[in-house]
């Protein structure tokens, strides 16, 4: 293996190949290496690139990206801050733009839709979050906010948080989402609980509970498809 790109042959240093052949030509680790600009005297960015793909236990290649901390990636030796910083820029942009893309097809009366719009931002997440999304009378999104971090149980959610943040921004209906970082979107007894105190909070003061979706590895279940929640 060459220990600097520059010592390659011209059609096979990532610049070039991008150059003459477009982004499209280059693999997963060359687009990395141009990324990482630089590697070591003892390594290539490219064979550095492939370290950075192996580090997570679990899941390797890009798919292993976001799983990554600033901690984890600074602890490679070539990898610095700047480094380690553009990479997780790099994984924020990813998440952001398809994101932006869901956002095109996001109906806020499809779970389906509803789920890719949140999947790429929340299922990498090594904690669970609560989402709530607050909508008006049409079913528009007014906004959406973060309510806890950590495990969603009913001694931890607490309704009245949630419909504080409902009657701030007026809101008429609410939709829950929150991730399983398992990634089994399969609902927990504890899951079913919150939804029940929620769902009878909101019946006392007029907000409707529409939905809660729970999104696990590629796949998302909504507890009103799964007739939980009646309205």
């Amino acid at each position: 293996m060459y220990k600097k790109v520059k010592e390659m042959p011209l059609v096979e240093r990532p610049y070039e190949k991008c150059r003459m052949y477009g982004a499209k030509s280059l693999s997963d680790r060359e687009l990395l290496a141009i990324i990482l600009r630089s590697g070591t005297k003892d390594c290539s960015s490219i064979e550095l690139a492939d370290e950075i793909y192996h580090l997570h236990p679990v899941h390797h290649g890009l798919v292993g990206l976001p799983y990554l901390s600033y901690e984890a990636l600074t602890r490679i030796k070539g990898i610095g801050m700047v480094k380690a910083v553009q990479i997780l820029c790099i994984v924020e942009l990813s998440k952001r733009l398809s994101m932006s893309k869901a956002k095109t097809r996001l109906k806020l009366t499809s779970p389906a839709s509803i789920a890719d719009y949140y999947m790429e931002s929340m299922r990498h997440l090594q904690q669970e979050q609560l989402i709530v999304m607050m909508l008006d009378g049409k079913n528009q999104l007014i906004k959406d906010c973060i309510l806890t971090v950590g495990t969603i149980n009913s001694s931890l959610v607490s309704p009245r948080e949630i419909y504080l943040e409902a009657l701030h921004y007026e809101a008429v209906n609410l939709i829950l989402v929150h991730n399983h970082p398992s990634g089994d979107s399969t609902p927990s007894q504890q899951d079913i609980q919150v939804t029940n105190r929620v769902l009878e909070a909101g019946r006392l003061i007029g907000i409707h509970l529409l939905d809660h979706i729970i999104l696990g590895e590629h796949q998302y279940t909504s507890l009103y498809e799964q007739g939980l929640i009646l309205y």
